[in-house]
């Protein structure tokens, strides 16, 4: 492999920050309201990436969308890696581990008080530890602005009541800047902040003599006239080779935030993103040898663990899942009729380009199960089973009488159209009708498996497979 294509991850990995520890690259993101949080990505040559673990084993005991864990910044200091975020209804919290497999500290805060987010620390050499954040205007009525503070070493607190380092209300065109990641070169501070929406934004690099500033500032990345939208938010990494890149997100609706790799120069003093300011739909890869790879996205439910892919919507109860012989059990649980209020939904990312999803299917007891895709709205395709029959339902289908088990599925195209399908006997067909996938509150749609019930009631799922269309 000599070049590589971006999108590099291909599906909702929201708010990458990226490090090299000798020759091996760690990538951690986004996660909100997902157990577990903070997952852990590994790459020898940041195209190519696998999952390793997370950092985050607990959430909220309901849904709570959009809550939760917002930006991260993943640092490697003092023999131990650090990962900073923001919960904006809590404050500024941080975990660390020598390893990062685990185990990990638990959540700490650092500051507390609603709405500050973004957090990134930075080590200077004389010892001093200072930490940047930027502001949530829903939780703390105001934004668009970055407060620096002297902190402990270790992580533990804040030291000062904070400097306003940046107010970009004074910046023309400036709207929302946050997500800084904090750095130092030869000498000089940098500070890489996004700004102006998700959707529509750029990303922005601000440098100064004192981290204190005064900071100047210059765009570095913008559309322009790609079809690239909003490239910002993310970080800057160096290769054992020198090189320099900057992995950041595009907002693509209900696939979510996926992730592109930009080349980065210095001229003039400044980094040059992309080509000249744009972003790159390709290029020569990084680091040459690197492994083919990809986050998983299948899983056999072989055990002894589920893949590192799934998460539920809150903390999930061991009573609600096992693998068993192959087979993944879920039990058929009370709880809020609306998949998306209920905490039991397992899911996974939507893969970001067109593919197919099948698993099989079965009901021990009375209950319903199946398979859904969820975001600000969800379709499922389900198994319903009571005293007299089994049924399999879709949305406004007529119901289809079942023995056994049964295979069912979802083919999501083009935009996102998601079709459902069932075998029953007859091979592969479609159910039901069209559904178009949404996205969630700051995350893209979720392929979710789900069981409900009263009784003691169970769905038996068989492998899970995603076939992606190359």
């Amino acid at each position: 492999m000599t070049t590589y294509r971006n999108p590099v991850l291909n599906a909702d990995w929201s708010d990458p920050d990226v490090i090299r520890v000798g020759a091996d690259f760690y990538l951690t993101v986004s996660t909100f309201n997902k157990v577990p949080g903070l997952p852990i990505l590994h790459s020898r040559d940041l195209v190519n990436w696998t999952i390793i673990g997370h950092a985050v084993t607990g959430g909220y005991d309901d849904v709570r969308p959009g809550c939760g864990v917002w930006a991260p910044a993943l640092r490697y200091h003092d023999g131990r890696f650090w990962i900073f975020y923001g919960d904006p209804d809590v404050g500024i919290c941080r975990v660390n581990a020598e390893d990062l497999r685990g185990p990990w500290t638990v959540p700490h805060v650092v500051k507390p008080g609603a709405g500050l987010i973004d957090p990134c620390p930075l080590w200077d050499e004389d010892g001093q530890a200072y930490l940047v954040h930027g502001w949530a205007k829903s939780r703390a009525g105001v934004n668009n602005r970055l407060t620096l503070h002297r902190m402990a070493p270790d992580g533990s607190g804040v030291l000062d009541e904070g400097t306003l380092i940046v107010d970009a209300d004074l910046l023309p065109g400036y709207r929302t800047l946050e997500g800084p990641k904090l750095y130092k070169r030869d000498g000089t501070y940098w500070i890489f902040a996004p700004a102006g929406g998700v959707e529509q934004g750029w990303q922005s690099a601000f440098r100064a003599d004192s981290i204190f500033g005064p900071y100047e500032d210059r765009i570095v990345l913008e559309q322009g006239g790609t079809e690239v939208n909003g490239p910002h938010q993310g970080g800057w990494v160096d290769t054992p080779s020198g090189g320099h890149w900057f992995l950041h997100f595009q907002d693509r609706g209900p696939y979510g935030r996926v992730v592109h790799l930009q080349p980065m120069v210095w001229q003039d003093g400044w980094p040059v993103l992309g080509d000249q300011g744009e972003p790159v739909l390709e290029g020569p890869m990084p680091v040459s040898g690197g492994t083919l790879s990809t986050p998983a996205t299948s899983d056999d439910f072989a055990g002894p663990a589920l893949g590192l892919q799934w998460s539920w919507q809150a903390d999930p109860d061991p009573s609600w899942w096992e693998l068993r012989d192959g087979t993944l059990r879920l039990a058929c649980v009370p709880g809020p009729e609306d998949l998306r209020e209920r905490p039991s939904v397992l899911g996974q990312r939507l893969p970001g380009e067109p593919c197919t999803v099948t698993t099989r299917l079965a009901l021990d007891g009375k209950g319903r199960a199946g398979l859904a895709v969820l975001g600000d709205s969800y379709a499922c395709v389900a198994l319903e089973r009571t005293a007299d029959r089994t049924v399999l339902v879709c949305g406004s289908a007529e119901p289809v009488p079942v023995q056994g088990s049964v295979t069912v599925g979802a083919r999501i195209g083009d935009g996102a159209l998601v079709t459902f399908l069932a075998d029953t006997g007859e091979g592969l067909r479609e159910i039901g009708a069209p559904f178009q996938a949404t996205r969630g509150q700051w995350v893209g749609a979720v392929l979710g498996l789900f069981a409900t019930g009263r009784g003691s009631g169970q769905a038996i799922f068989e492998t899970f497979t995603v076939d992606i269309e190359r």
